[in-house]
């Protein structure tokens, strides 16, 4: 079964729905008052216990989509009682990485708040010991990483016999990382009598596959094309030199006047020295990686959320499932290797049918990446010349060669001008510059400032001729 979505039913308000009302107290005070297609769809089949096969772009609301309808059929298995054993697991979301994990439960206890039902959520990289201590003292719902899952299971800190239902959210990034077999062991430990939601940005082969496999009758859902990107969000491409990134970057945030924005790499060691040198230019910025221990990732996460962070410099680790609200921009200083990823990266802005800008550097080595990427999105991109990335280093460079070849009666002069220069623009190297007035300087660094500079041993400080008295007694003396 399939729901088209040209016929769809338009945005409607979540009062038509007839959910509970503490469902509903939750839902008005967090300020939702209309659905977005994935929910005005998924919703209502979810309450009738349907299995649902959906694809929507990122940042459609599909975590309140599948949690709501869930939600409200657990409704009557809530229970008051402190006993573990009256809380038994009963629904199990899946997600490929930590960040999705916490932020869906997140979502999903705010949505619950006003409900006996408890949520609990399990991932890598953490202590387990306080995970086995929520899970024995009882969840209805639980959200999991399968690998952190499958650890518990062996440990026997969970059981999964009564879960009716189970959501693999970002299903086709699940199957990227390589999470198939761990799924498959996962899906073996569950009742085969149980509703199934798969929601995933594309419906690949291998997805329907999978969908095949574990899916009974399902209805499928789509709210827009495959890896089209969202009508949003402005997406603009510059033409930089490898070098002149960084001041490519710096000189859109301020002519663009953006204040929060994701700028993404494609690699764990461009992440981290971006994000140092970001960071020595006086711009508030944090790094988001693979090599960050998730409490590093975590603190990152809601210090960029609190607005505490200008810049969250990321790898594709962030590039999927995030939800940040309101943040303006997105940069891409690489081309991302896989074309698909661009549009989870620019899908972090521009959400929820908010506006966004997404800026894309593109040098001469990305033609390949740049076209991969246009035939994704289906039209031909055009390059603009970079504000300032090429002129910034050039006038570099003159400055520095200028005050090579400056006379010596000159060098007072050249070295205002230089510092002037400096003052202004970061990219400039600091001259030499002596820290005591000329009239109290040792003979030594007199010559070395009066004399034209002969390299790095011009301004080392000699060896002091040590008295005799005062030299240490030799072996054996």
């Amino acid at each position: 079964m399939s729901v088209d979505t040209e016929t769809a039913c338009q945005a409607s308000a979540f009062a038509s729905l007839g959910l509970a009302e503490p469902l509903m107290r939750a839902i008005a005070e967090i300020g939702y008052t209309a659905m977005t297609p994935i929910q005005a769809q998924a919703i209502p089949v979810v309450l009738q216990g349907r299995d649902v096969m959906g694809a929507a772009q990122t940042g459609t609301g599909k975590t309140a989509a599948f949690s709501l309808p869930l939600l409200q059929r657990l409704l009557p298995h809530a229970n008051t009682s402190a006993s573990p054993a009256r809380h038994p697991v009963r629904a199990l979301v899946l997600l490929p990485t930590r960040e999705l994990a916490d932020q869906v439960a997140q979502q999903i206890r705010r949505y619950a708040a006003y409900t006996p039902l408890r949520c609990a959520v399990v991932f890598g990289g953490v202590d387990i010991k306080p995970q086995i201590e929520a899970l024995r003292q009882g969840v209805e719902i639980l959200v999991a990483t399968p690998g952190r899952l499958l650890d518990h299971i062996e440990a026997r800190s969970v059981l999964l016999n009564h879960v009716e239902y189970v959501v693999l959210d970002e299903a086709d990034r699940m199957l990227d990382i390589g999470f198939l077999p761990d799924l498959q062991r996962i899906l073996a430990y569950l009742p085969r009598q149980r509703t199934t939601l798969l929601f995933s940005a594309t419906f690949s082969p291998e997805i329907k596959r999978l969908a095949a496999s574990y899916l009974r009758d399902p209805v499928v859902i789509e709210v827009a094309r495959p890896n089209t990107t969202a009508s949003t969000v402005e997406q603009r491409f510059f033409r930089v030199e490898e070098e002149n990134k960084r001041a490519a970057l710096k000189a859109l945030l301020r002519e663009h006047g953006i204040q929060q924005a994701f700028v993404f790499v494609n690699s764990k060691l461009g992440c981290a020295r971006l994000a140092r040198a970001l960071e020595r230019d006086g711009l508030a910025v944090a790094a988001l990686h693979g090599d960050k221990s998730q409490e590093e990732r975590l603190k990152a996460l809601e210090a960029f959320k609190q607005g505490q962070v200008q810049l969250l410099v990321c790898t594709d680790v962030a590039a999927r499932g995030l939800d940040i609200k309101d943040v303006p921009a997105v940069f891409n200083v690489d081309v991302p290797f896989n074309a698909e990823d661009y549009v989870h990266r620019i899908g972090r802005t521009g959400r929820a049918g908010a506006s966004g800008r997404a800026f894309t550097l593109v040098t001469e080595q990305d033609g390949r990446l740049l076209a991969a990427v246009e035939k994704l999105i289906g039209r031909k991109v055009e390059l603009e010349p970079a504000p300032l990335a090429e002129a910034r280093p050039e006038r570099a460079k003159r400055s520095r060669e200028t005050a090579r070849s400056s006379p010596p009666a000159a060098s007072v002069q050249g070295q205002a001008a230089a510092a002037q220069l400096q003052s202004t623009d970061p990219l400039v190297d600091q001259p030499y510059e002596p820290s005591l007035p000329p009239d109290v300087l040792p003979e030594w660094e007199r010559q070395a400032r009066s004399a034209p500079p002969k390299g790095l041993s011009a301004y080392i400080r000699p060896k002091r001729k040590v008295p005799a008295l005062l030299r240490a007694p030799q072996q054996g003396a």
